[in-house]
């Protein structure tokens, strides 16, 4: 190809009107995620498989106490075959419930504190290629402690860390984890960044 016919392939643009879904068969109905094929048609005409993941939904928590420091929770991740680091965090009980009340019940749940404030601080979705999952990740301050209400299949460990040392786990590629990395990298650069 010479350089004037690949100059214009970039310049042809596709509309996303181009894509249309023919099909969605449910595949696999699991306790976290429902498994879908769908049947596109797309731009050139013809058709393609694509996964599709659909989630309820999540939210998280970054929970800073009183002196700064960050509740975190180190809970084994089956997926990974390993223990993880991460903000407190959980799934909706359904779709429509409001994700600053689910952020809130995680945060007891999983860590025993309750917060006198909560807001949003961002949303991110977690794997879009392939999957719906939405995250709101909320701040969460005026922490109070109180009493973990873990589920009968939930074990960590709660642990408090300084912001900075959090940062340096991201880029020593100790922490790994997407939800974590995108919410303490938001909270560092809006709040305590200098």
């Amino acid at each position: 190809m010479g350089v004037l016919q690949i100059n214009r392939l970039a310049e042809v643009k596709v509309s996303m009107d181009n894509y249309e879904r023919i099909d969605r068969e449910l595949i696999h109905k699991g306790v976290i995620i429902d498994y879908y094929q769908d049947t596109m048609k797309i731009p050139n005409g013809t058709t393609a498989k694509w996964d599709f993941i659909k989630h309820k939904g999540a939210a998280a928590v970054v929970a800073v106490k009183d002196d700064g420091r960050l509740l975190m929770v180190r809970q084994y991740r089956n997926a990974l075959e390993r223990e993880t680091l991460e903000i407190p965090a959980g799934g909706l009980n359904g779709a429509d419930e409001p994700t600053e009340i689910a952020a809130a019940r995680e945060l007891e749940e999983e860590t025993g504190y309750t917060a006198g404030k909560m807001e949003l601080l961002i949303s991110l979705y977690t794997t879009v290629a392939f999957c719906n999952e939405k995250i709101d990740v909320y701040l969460a301050t005026d922490l109070k402690k109180g009493h973990q209400h873990l589920d009968d299949d939930e074990f960590l460990n709660v642990e408090s860390h300084d912001i900075e040392e959090l940062i340096r786990q991201i880029y020593d590629c100790k922490i790994q984890d997407g939800k974590t990395i995108s919410a303490l990298l938001a909270y560092y650069n809006k709040y305590r960044r200098k």
